[in-house]
């Protein structure tokens, strides 16, 4: 159930968001939380907090660093600091390829 869900945030990534403008207000993207959040917390609960961060971005919201937290919880993560050196790993490596 994991790699389904996975491979289908990773088509929306390759075919449909690359046709849309860009809107997402929170590094990393809601496309790439979900996977993160699929991966850390499985099927059901990376599903739910995936889907909690789409809901959390729209217009009407700041945005900002918000990475998945160790922990399951529907609310954004309160201490992105702790993932600071990760995500700047992540995107220089990224940037590299």
């Amino acid at each position: 159930m994991n790699k389904l869900l996975i491979g289908l945030v990773n088509v929306y990534k390759k075919f449909i968001s690359p046709v849309l403008p860009p809107t997402c207000r929170y590094y990393p993207t809601c496309s790439t939380y979900m996977i993160d959040a699929l991966k850390k917390h499985g099927a059901i609960l990376g599903l739910i907090m995936g889907i909690s961060r789409i809901i959390r971005c729209n217009p009407f919201i700041k945005g900002g660093v918000d990475p998945v937290p160790d922990y399951f919880t529907l609310r954004r993560n309160p201490h992105p600091e702790r993932y600071e050196d990760e995500i700047i790993a992540q995107a220089f490596h990224s940037n590299k390829k």
